[in-house]
């Protein structure tokens, strides 16, 4: 069972012997690779991609979807000039990775799409932007390969994040201007402020904010100075304290499933270092004190209790009833089209979902994103992206093992990693902020994190027989 396991989820294929053989990867890697040798700009290549990463990541909240467009147009480009002008060498073939090629057949299964999709015109031009957000991906995994341009490039997003929390956190205290219906008119919570800061949607904010909350959790464990530590909680609070003010009800659910999940794995992380009692009945403790605090929450703080109960209200709440009618327009899209779909991207729905859509429920996406590429690319496109992202909770979970046994303080953000995905896709259940360019950028960020971790499943048992058992 376990071989089955290992090979659906690729960890034992042997990709390094593959591609040491792959005659379009050595026609195509290398190519350029002695004028590398004489370029002073490209002996700083990784660096110089870290720099353009970061603009990205500075610039996303406050930037306009074209900026941020042009910027991974940028970062593509100079992903294709680093890799033709690679040398190759044992480091550079083992920097692919299962995550790599799951995210190159998601994008095969989309260029299908695409050709079979009876708005070709729209899906080809969302073809391209979906080859952006992946191949930023493939520069991600590369650049964060190095510890400290991993470090960067957290700790920057760490900081834009709390810029833009603190905005927000500006607009409950002196009020912020609705701009758009986002509460039912009819709720008591319809006139309360929901926070936008400079992305102008509560449920985006929501979105941007997740990973920052759980990032500047594990910090706390992570950084290793006093005063660091304390500007990880202040992070925490101030971000935690933001995202619930957007009383975004898919953003909570994702806040939650993520809180959730980080302490379990916190728990795992320290269980060794436990005495028995305490290894046995860490994990209930804290997952019952934090699902008791919720519930608490929920009693006696009647805001929350209003939009917590919203949730149930079915179609008797407006935002429910838009759903539940969007959803079943695309039920009928999917049923019509269930093997690839109409095409990738939001141009394809707009033009398709006219067709299907109920009178007076218009709509951008599917606001979900299982059903999303389901309708972009059927039921194919879904099991490719259910199938990456299960190579990916797996990729990710065997290097915590490996961090944890190692001792290494890395392996805390591989456990934000996870519980950051967890969330996503929990929120992602419910809407598709995933697909806007401050959420998408994030998302591709965290997958190509964990894939800098990877190493061969046969290295990695290597590591793990080599380190010293750790003594109760």
């Amino acid at each position: 069972m376990n071989l089955v396991w290992q090979r659906f989820t690729l960890s034992s294929l042997p990709l390094k012997e593959y591609l040491a053989t792959s005659y379009v990867h050595r026609s195509l890697v290398g190519l350029l690779s002695s004028w590398r040798q004489t370029s002073v700009l490209l002996q700083w290549g990784d660096a110089i991609a870290a720099a353009l990463l970061s603009l990205i990541y500075a610039l996303a909240p406050f930037a306009s979807s074209s900026l941020v467009g042009l910027l991974l147009v940028a970062c593509v480009g100079f992903w294709m000039l680093l890799t033709l002008s690679d040398e190759v060498t044992p480091a550079n073939i083992s920097s692919f990775t299962p995550i790599h090629l799951l995210v190159f057949l998601y994008w095969g299964v989309a260029a299908v799409a695409t050709a079979l999709s009876p708005v070709k015109k729209a899906a080809l031009n969302d073809l391209g932007t979906l080859t952006l957000y992946l191949l930023l991906f493939a520069l991600c995994a590369r650049v964060l390969r190095s510890p400290r341009l991993r470090s960067w490039i957290i700790i920057l997003y760490l900081h834009v994040s709390l810029i833009v929390s603190l905005y927000g956190l500006r607009q409950w205290f002196f009020g912020a201007t609705a701009l758009a219906t986002w509460v039912d008119p009819e709720s008591p919570l319809s006139k309360t402020t929901r926070v936008y800061s400079y992305l102008g949607n509560p449920n985006l904010l929501a979105g941007y904010l997740l990973p920052a909350v759980i990032f500047s959790l594990v910090a706390i464990f992570v950084w290793q100075s006093w005063p660091k530590k304390l500007l990880a909680l202040t992070m925490l609070i101030v971000n935690t304290s933001c995202l619930i003010l957007t009383f975004s009800r898919g953003g909570w659910i994702g806040l939650v499933v993520a809180f959730l999940a980080v302490m379990a794995l916190l728990v795992y992380w320290k269980s060794v270092e436990m005495p028995r009692f305490w290894r046995t009945w860490s994990l209930p403790i804290v997952l019952g004190g934090l699902i008791g605090v919720l519930v608490l929450a929920v009693i006696f703080v009647e805001p929350v209790r209003l939009r917590v109960f919203s949730i149930f209200a079915d179609r008797k709440d407006s935002s429910n009833n838009f759903r539940r009618n969007v959803w079943d327009a695309v039920f009928e899209m999917i049923r019509d089209r269930p093997i690839f779909g109409i095409g990738p991207g939001h141009g394809s729905f707009n033009k398709v979902y006219p067709l299907y859509q109920h009178p007076r429920y218009t709509a951008l996406s599917a606001y979900s994103i299982l059903f999303e590429v389901t309708v972009e690319m059927g039921f194919v496109g879904l099991a490719c992206f259910l199938w990456l992202i299960i190579v990916t909770f797996n990729t990710a979970f065997l290097q915590v093992q490996r961090m944890r046994q190692l001792k290494s303080v890395e392996g805390f953000w591989l456990i934000g990693a996870i519980a950051i995905l967890l969330g996503m896709l929990a929120h992602g259940t419910v809407d598709t902020v995933w697909y806007r360019p401050e959420v998408n950028t994030l998302w591709w960020l965290i997958v190509a994190l964990i894939a800098s971790y990877w190493t061969p499943l046969a290295q990695n048992q290597t590591n793990s027989s080599n380190s010293e058992p750790t003594v109760n």
